[in-house]
């Protein structure tokens, strides 16, 4: 192995969300927690939005950020941070629909009543008909959907929501069934 190669790994293993979930873990050094936030904190907003509303996602996104800093020592570098804080973040967002007597699977105060989607399909007609498609879906199927969307390996999905990898599959292809039959409706209403 070449100097440079091994440089180059040394160099990408330390950047790498789990070496530094790790080093914080050892160190509880608040620049290392801050770096993970920087390269985490985005994605695992707009998971959490797409289940729940902005305010509620603010809220979980915190909480999580904070059982990853109660919880640093229960880390193990056996799979990929990004899942682990993940699935910290579903099992706030579980436990505050419990506390709140919310049904996981009503999503009808995330869907803008006001909201026409018998518009023109520009890009922009396309995206909030998309959106309306998403909200539509089950929750086990949009956490799912989204998941995947995040990168996530169909493995990964089953670790982060507790259920059977042939469930995720069947979720996964109903949420997408579900959001083609909507999108080739309102395309093809277009297009009439």
């Amino acid at each position: 192995m070449s100097i440079a190669l091994t440089l180059k790994s040394r160099l990408f293993d330390r950047a790498s969300n789990e070496s530094l979930m790790l080093r914080y873990a050892q160190s509880g050094d608040r620049a290392l927690l801050s770096k993970l936030y920087d390269t985490c904190g985005n994605d695992l907003y707009h998971f959490i939005l797409t289940l729940s509303d902005s305010a509620l996602a603010k809220d979980i996104c915190q909480k999580t950020w904070l059982k990853v800093i109660e919880k640093k020592h229960l880390y193990q570098h056996s799979g990929q941070f990004k899942a682990w804080l993940f699935t910290l973040a579903r099992n706030q967002l579980i436990d505050e629909f419990r506390r709140n007597k919310h049904n996981i699977s009503d999503t009808e105060q995330l869907l803008a009543p006001e909201q026409n989607i018998e518009m023109s399909l520009d890009d922009q007609g396309i995206s909030i008909v998309f959106d309306h498609a998403l909200l539509a879906l089950a929750f086990e199927q949009r956490e799912a959907f989204c998941l995947q969307q995040e990168g996530f390996a169909l493995q990964d999905i089953a670790s982060i929501t507790h259920c059977p990898l042939e469930t995720v599959k069947s979720r996964l292809r109903y949420a997408k069934d579900n959001i083609r039959k909507v999108l080739n409706k309102h395309c093809g209403e277009q297009n009439d």
